[in-house]
């Protein structure tokens, strides 16, 4: 071989190897580029049913109970949902979770008087009067479809006459209360919903109501307080399925109907019995281990016991405004954290980042009585 077709070849030789240096640890950056985490956002979220019942589950007659029950729907008309459900829209909207939980999502009907629905007979209240997931879906999905209702569990459905317009005299109950002119009736739901072109599918949708429930005898009637919870198996893009439990433990009554609820979603044939799925477990669960007293931490501890292990805030406050009428001057206590982000795999469930809603007053009113909590988190 001549000298020239030499330095052809060396010179050839040198370009090669040159371009595999300068090639080499590009593709070497390629293959090793590391992996986004698989992660899925959610949130819970208390809408507040809009009036505090205390006053009508301890009515000392049927006269007083009547009377009650008029100034609960005026209440509910002060605190004004169509208007809190803009503020409640924002909050979900500027998190944007994949997954929300809703609790206290109230359905207020009326109709003529039928004393006989408050003892269990026939609900004949059926005029809408105030559809809370109506409207927040409405402000949700307004100018975009942002979310869909995956499942709806109906709670506590109660009717009963009501003195609605405060006038004495123009009722329709004569011998038993003079100011009773209308029916009141409050259907309290608990809903799942999802975000929508997240690329988030659901399947084998349940729920059910709680065996143990709150009973008290209001004006000599036995009221059974329905509570209960509801589930969904997901997937979020390219992650593993996992099951969402959405609750919401009883508020009155003894500490330990809200343990006995929590032993039920633990129990054999119970929602976070998940198999080889992770569980999330999301709500109000009117309890906890370091805010409330140690009597209602029995459901949150009956929740550890089990197994499951918080993923939601940790050094923040979930209620309360500690008032029935929650307009923007209303008394506050952020003195509880009772609305939790729990799961049962924390070895493969991280919180990423975690936060609170609703911690200011929109549009004249607090959105609720409770903030919303939303963690994201670390999936399998």
């Amino acid at each position: 071989m001549s000298r020239s077709k030499n330095r052809v070849v060396f010179a050839l030789l040198a370009i090669f190897a040159l371009t595999a240096v300068v090639a080499g640890p590009a593709q070497a950056k390629r293959k090793h580029k590391p992996k986004k985490p698989n992660t899925a956002k959610v949130m819970t979220r208390n809408l507040y049913l809009g009036a505090d019942l205390t006053p009508a589950i301890n009515a000392t007659s049927t006269d007083d109970f009547i009377d009650k029950n008029g100034q609960i729907l005026r209440d509910v008309d002060t605190n004004d949902f169509p208007v809190r459900a803009k503020g409640l829209a924002g909050e979900i909207k500027q998190v944007s979770p994949d997954l929300v939980g809703l609790q206290e999502v109230a359905l207020w009907r009326t109709g003529p008087v039928n004393l006989a629905a408050a003892t269990g007979a026939e609900k004949t209240a059926t005029t809408v009067h105030i559809d809370y997931l109506k409207d927040l879906m409405a402000q949700l999905n307004k100018g975009k479809k942002r979310y869909r209702v995956v499942r709806v569990q109906q709670e506590f459905d109660f009717e009963a006459p009501a003195d609605y317009n405060g006038v004495a005299g123009d009722g329709n109950l004569p011998g038993i209360n003079s100011n009773g002119e209308i029916d009141g009736r409050l259907t309290m739901r608990d809903v799942i919903l999802a975000k929508v072109g997240a690329g988030i599918r659901t399947k084998n949708l349940k729920s059910a109501n709680y065996k143990t429930l709150y009973t008290p005898t209001i004006s000599g009637i036995p009221v059974t307080v329905q509570r209960g919870w509801l589930s969904a198996d997901v997937k979020v893009r390219k992650g593993k399925w996992f099951r969402f439990v959405d609750t919401h433990f009883e508020a009155f009554g003894a500490p330990d109907i809200r343990e006995a609820q929590a032993k039920e979603l633990l129990a054999k044939g119970g929602p976070l019995r998940s198999g080889s799925m992770p569980a999330v477990l999301v709500g109000d669960l009117n309890s906890d281990d370091k805010t409330v007293s140690a009597d209602d931490a029995l459901a949150y501890d009956a929740l550890k016991k089990g197994g499951m292990v918080e993923r939601g805030v940790t050094g923040k406050m979930t209620w309360g405004v500690n008032a029935g009428i929650i307009t923007a001057g209303a008394p506050t206590d952020w003195s509880q954290r009772i609305d939790h982000v729990m799961t049962n795999r924390p070895k493969s469930v991280k919180r990423l980042a975690a936060g609170v809603t609703g911690t200011k007053p929109a549009n004249g009113l607090w959105d609720s009585d409770h903030r919303g909590v939303w963690s994201k988190l670390k999936m399998p």
